[in-house]
């Protein structure tokens, strides 16, 4: 009864029928928001190595190393006010190592801000302006509601030419694939123009709330065309959430199984009309999803009643969701579907993590290493049916880094012996036989080594 209240409190959509309506402006509605669009400027100090490093005619007045350059290296990006208080929301890639960041008004005054939450998978940033308020703010609205065909605004500073506007319309909806290395993948498309500067500004609807945080562009020159990506709102309230909440970081729900796309062979043995959904690839042994009674080869096809198009899909469907809640998901299995109910949670640490630094003339010494568990793999982005012990750090010049190791390696065996614990390595580290034979897995792939 309440959604289809809402959903009648809704006016319908419609397009221009006149001559008069085709002149109508856009301009009340920038009014109404361009004052909770600002521009985001993060500084960051670099340190530059000498051009003279290793010169012996320079180390004789300087010693053995060169003394290196600090410079001060700046970015330039866009942001939403979304709380009164100076709650900013931007792109974590606009202030990612920044020492220093500021935020500047439509109007010109310029306030220090500090960031609360950020996270570099997801691609956002929450940050606080220190000072001065209550601010103009941009109502958060549903992304749910958005339809491929709305007339969107992109508000942000491209080129750092100022505070710009560009109109268009929804192109797609739920891309993903749009930014290498992320694994983030549930993007509003349009073709407003979005130009670099641009990132964490503001995708508006016509009623004036806060669609998306625009993120990316496909471009050959770097300009744009016709092709840019948003965050959808939804997300960016739950993560909002969070960091008002005061959490030092951005817990995603753990369902305990990996999932991969859907092809038109799967859809086709699965009795599917099309391929869509999340494939069930793995299952873990006691997570939510055994429980629950998922099993491999199964297809999650709906969450909550909203059709699932791909794996991304479903993360983001259950990161929107929220900790604590329940979820309903719709599974097609053997031609049929059934429903099953979860309660979504962090990842466990099902072991503790026991972190060492491994000491002594090993080809490990450098390296520290956990016991992994779910939740030690989700912080590690590795898969969450990753088991044994994994390299967390290691230290610069050590041996470890000198024989190759880095993080996330993960170590199956020394010698022989399975690693099972940090403890084991540490133990068998402190043999000294004439040579080593290391077995590791690094990005699904397993390599045997041999060190003298």
């Amino acid at each position: 009864m309440e959604t289809a209240a809402v959903a009648q409190s809704v006016p319908p959509k419609a397009v221009p029928e006149s001559r008069t309506e085709m002149q109508l402006s856009f301009s009340p509605l920038v009014k109404q928001t361009a004052n909770a669009v600002v521009n985001v400027y993060a500084e960051k100090l670099v340190e530059r190595a000498s051009p003279f490093d290793g010169d012996p005619f320079f180390e004789r007045f300087f010693g053995q190393r060169m003394p290196n350059r600090s410079e001060k290296q700046s970015s330039l990006g866009s942001g939403v006010i979304v709380g009164a208080d100076g709650t900013v929301v931007t792109n974590n890639h606009v202030i990612e190592g920044a020492d220093d960041i500021k935020v500047a008004l439509a109007d010109g005054r310029e306030f220090e801000s500090k960031v609360v939450l950020k996270d570099d998978r997801l691609d956002l940033a929450v940050l606080k302006i220190q000072n001065g308020g209550p601010f103009e703010t941009i109502p958060l609205g549903d992304s749910d509601r958005v339809e491929v065909g709305d007339l969107v605004l992109a508000i942000g500073n491209p080129f750092g030419v100022g505070q710009t506007v560009t109109s268009g319309i929804v192109s797609a909806l739920a891309r993903n694939q749009v930014t290498p290395g992320s694994d983030f993948g549930f993007f509003i498309q349009t073709d407003a123009a979005i130009n670099p500067g641009n990132s964490g500004g503001g995708l508006i609807d016509m009623s004036g709330r806060l669609i998306g945080i625009n993120t990316a562009i496909f471009s050959r020159g770097g300009g744009s065309n016709g092709v840019g990506f948003a965050i959808p709102a939804n997300l960016v309230k739950v993560f909002v959430e969070s960091a008002k909440g005061g959490n030092g970081s951005f817990v995603r729900p753990f369902i305990g199984a990996t999932f991969e796309p859907v092809t038109s062979d799967v859809a086709e043995s699965l009795g599917l009309d099309r391929a869509r959904g999340a494939l069930v690839s793995a299952v873990i042994e006691g997570g939510p999803a055994e429980q629950a009674g998922i099993k491999p080869g199964e297809v999650v096809t709906a969450v909550n009643g909203i059709a699932v198009e791909h794996p991304d899909a479903l993360g983001y469907r259950l990161t929107t969701v929220g900790i604590g809640k329940e979820v309903r998901l719709t599974i097609a299995s053997n031609g049929k579907t059934h429903e099953v109910t979860l309660k979504l949670d962090r990842a466990p640490e099902t072991q503790p993590r026991d972190e060492r630094l491994i000491e002594g003339r090993s080809p490990f010494a450098g390296a520290v290493v956990g016991n992994l568990s779910p939740r030690l793999a989700d912080e590690l982005r590795l898969p969450a049916t990753s088991s044994g012990v994994v390299v967390t750090a290691v230290n610069r010049g050590s041996p470890a880094a000198r024989v190759g190791f880095a993080p996330k390696d993960i170590i199956v065996a020394v010698n022989g012996v399975a690693i099972d614990t940090t403890q084991t390595l540490e133990k068998v580290s402190q043999d000294d036989p004439s040579f080593w034979r290391v077995e590791i897995e690094r990005d699904g792939q397993r390599i045997r080594q041999f060190f003298r």
